[in-house]
């Protein structure tokens, strides 16, 4: 059973509901809908309304494909239809009140993904006292194109607006605008890297969580190879007056032909931050060793595994990784020194980690490095039976949202994950969320990492030799 609940926001009041002393009210507009007049254009304030707004389900999902082939068996995806998309939701603790906030931000390679999916729901938070938010964002081309005409990063500057929404409005739910942490997963880590870069976002953010996220942007001719290519494959100028003729769909049915085949290290370009003087004048890497934001960041042992099946690691020869040594410029010792690291690896394996780490792991250890703000670092290396994904991407988030019955979570981590890693992982995050501490000390110079598995401990950072050989 639920009890209606009221909470009166500056464009009017909304009706969400009260279940077991949690009130969740969602599908509440953080901005207009960026279609019409509004498409490839900056986020624009939603409308008022009068009377009682219902906020009891989700809202529409943005315009996306789900994921293909055998990456699809693993990561779930939700299809709501509908133009509402820029929404955020919230559950919040019935009597919170001055409480600290956490707004979560989904991963999804910037082009997939909804706050909608059953794993990122925040009752789990709501529960120890905490105020929790989700948005949505414009994803793939509608979001991340570089097109003459258009601002650019325009999911990045809905995230900065549903930030924004959430410092200006979550009083009304108990919360403190004060004491907001942004916490994302993958893209959404690298959209929290791109919020604390953003001076005007960086200001509304009490501290920080980063999952398994790119922190480095691009030039904007880096970031729009992806632009250029669907554009030639649509016959249209990668601009804003052209891609306004062709539809959300069209756009990604063009995209699913130019990605057929590739994975997010190798194949057709992805969608990535542009450095832009407007929305993100320095990359992220460049910004975060500077601010007093305390942080909290990390990946997990194995990300490369949830991209490549075994079958496709297996087909990696010497000759490829040798091509992708050169290719990036990876020195002949930090190929061995990651051989020795990971005694009796395939030649796939260790091109996987080589890959891996050189997009995550090397910068984020940088930055760490770099840091004189409070930062706490963690892998997640606890091994998943499933399809030997050990510890790949996205395995953690069953257990730092503690929903290891979740369906999505059993796609990747199988039945029988352990309940007591979940219950850690779970009071760090809390306790960061509202002490600023998740319970192991900073990394400094002796670089103290928590590693997660099924007996967790505190160690210095490994495979230090390997990661400061790489470029």
């Amino acid at each position: 059973m639920s009890d209606a609940v009221d909470a009166t926001l500056t464009a009017g009041t909304v009706r969400g509901e009260e279940v077991d002393g949690i009130r969740l009210f969602r599908g509440i507009p953080y901005a207009a809908p960026p279609f019409g007049d509004h498409r490839f254009r900056s986020p624009r304030p939603a409308d008022p309304w009068d009377g009682v707004r219902e906020a009891r389900a989700f809202g529409p999902t943005a315009p996306q494909s789900p994921y293909p082939g055998a990456i699809g068996d693993l990561l779930g995806s939700v299809e709501i239809p509908g133009r509402d998309i820029l929404t955020v939701n919230v559950w919040a603790p019935r009597d919170a009140r001055d409480a600290p906030v956490v707004l979560w931000i989904h991963g999804g390679a910037l082009e997939r993904g909804t706050a909608a999916l059953s794993l990122y729901d925040g009752s789990g938070f709501a529960r120890a006292g905490i105020v929790f938010a989700s948005i949505n964002y414009r994803l793939g081309s509608e979001g991340f194109s570089v097109l003459d005409g258009a601002p650019r990063n325009l999911g990045l500057e809905d995230a900065a607006a549903g930030l924004a929404w959430v410092h200006r409005e979550i009083a009304a739910f108990g919360g403190d605008p004060a004491r907001i942490t942004v916490m994302g997963e993958s893209a959404g880590g690298a959209i929290v890297a791109g919020l604390l870069a953003r001076s005007e976002s960086r200001g509304l953010i009490a501290r920080a969580i980063i999952e398994s996220g790119p922190l480095e942007a691009q030039t904007s001719t880096k970031a729009g190879r992806v632009t250029v290519q669907l554009a030639k494959r649509l016959g249209i100028a990668p601009e804003r007056s052209a891609f306004l003729g062709v539809s959300p769909e069209q756009l990604l049915d063009a995209r699913r032909q130019q990605a057929a085949g590739s994975s997010p290290l190798g194949g057709a370009p992805g969608f990535q931050f542009a450095l832009d003087e407007e929305s993100l004048p320095r990359s992220p890497h460049q910004v975060i060793p500077d601010i007093d934001v305390p942080l909290l960041i990390g990946t997990n042992t194995d990300e490369y595994r949830l991209w490549f099946t075994p079958e496709a690691l297996a087909g990696i020869s010497r000759l490829k990784l040798l091509l992708a040594r050169l290719a990036l410029r990876i020195p002949r010792r930090a190929v061995a020194a990651y051989r020795a690291a990971f005694p009796g690896a395939s030649t796939g394996e260790i091109f996987g980690q080589l890959a891996t780490d050189i997009m995550l792991r090397a910068p984020l250890t940088r930055v760490a490095r770099a840091r004189r703000a409070p930062t706490f670092v963690y892998e997640f290396a606890w091994r998943s039976p499933v399809r030997d994904l050990r510890a790949a991407h996205a395995l953690e988030l069953g257990f730092v949202f503690d929903r290891l019955d979740d369906p999505e979570t059993r796609r990747l981590a199988g039945d029988d994950a352990p309940q007591r890693l979940a219950d850690e992982m779970h009071a760090a995050w809390i306790s960061f969320i509202t002490t600023g501490d998740p319970g192991w000390p900073a990394y400094g110079a002796e670089r103290t990492t928590r590693l997660f598995d099924a007996e967790s401990a505190t160690v210095p950072q490994r495979r230090t030799v390997a990661l400061d050989l790489l470029p």
